[in-house]
């Protein structure tokens, strides 16, 4: 069995006007919003055990009857503080468990490749990065991170800002799965970790994730890159939005995605 957590604290704050009282997760995508699909895709991959962690507009997530956790700090915190805010969720977690971005979507087939990996973390990796990053952006490497493979397809580095793209073997895109056995450790890794230390320039309530799981590979976990070829999106923003939907007008979208 597994169970999922999906973070979706977050104002969503260059999707606006469309979250000024809407959170991001609940901003529509070609008529569905995000979470919707999320959850929809989780199922169908046999995931019902879904743990939402809220922030901004939570009320709206509650709702809907899934089991919260709420990050009261949303307003001035980052992912990581997310993350744990659903600890007791986390702790009691005897299956492996699919950590997912709430301004992501997937394919199936995607999710699947990363549930079928065993290794003690795995990464959704988008191989064909580059095009996706083309659509969204004018320079693709001004918002890149690096992602550096060892020969095996172990995760090296992440999460810095590249100088070419000789440092970029894919994008880090969002989805997550630690393995159950490696649960409670992923939770003292957290805990153990100095509350007055500076991360990647950041104080610790405002870590990266890419912060987190470079901690991780730094301490010899094994964090495995699960390679996929498109068949996900990023909603960041309102640019993005207008771009997927343009693409889905011309029946050009299911290239990145099936919406």
């Amino acid at each position: 069995m597994t169970k999922a957590l999906i973070l979706a604290a977050g104002e969503g704050t260059r999707l606006r006007p469309l979250t000024n009282h809407t959170p991001k997760c609940l901003v529509p995508l070609v008529g569905r919003s995000l979470l919707e699909r999320q959850i929809e895709t989780l199922k169908s991959e046999g995931i019902h055990d879904i743990h939402i962690a809220t922030g901004y507009e939570a009320g709206q997530i509650e709702k809907l009857g899934f089991d919260t956790s709420y990050n009261e700090h949303f307003q001035k915190t980052n992912m990581v503080e997310s993350l744990f805010s659903a600890i007791d969720f986390i702790k009691h977690c005897d299956e492996d468990l699919i950590i997912s971005y709430g301004d992501i979507v997937y394919n199936p087939e995607n999710l699947n490749k990363l549930i079928q990996s065993n290794s003690e973390i795995a990464l959704m990796i988008d191989k064909n990065w580059r095009e996706l990053w083309s659509l969204r952006l004018d320079n693709p490497l001004d918002d890149a991170e690096t992602l550096i493979l060892d020969p095996d397809g172990f995760i090296l580095e992440l999460g810095q800002k590249p100088e070419s793209y000789e440092q970029i073997h894919g994008q880090y895109t969002g989805l997550i799965k630690v393995r159950h056995d490696k649960i409670r450790e992923f939770v003292e890794c957290y805990l153990s970790l100095d509350r007055q230390g500076t991360y990647d320039g950041n104080n610790f309530h405002n870590m990266y994730m890419t912060s987190f799981l470079q901690i991780l590979i730094n301490r010899h976990w094994e964090v495995k890159a699960v390679e996929v070829q498109s068949g996900w999106l990023e909603v960041d923003s309102i640019d993005d939005l207008e771009a997927y939907e343009i693409l889905h007008e011309r029946n050009q979208l299911d290239y990145f995605y099936r919406a």
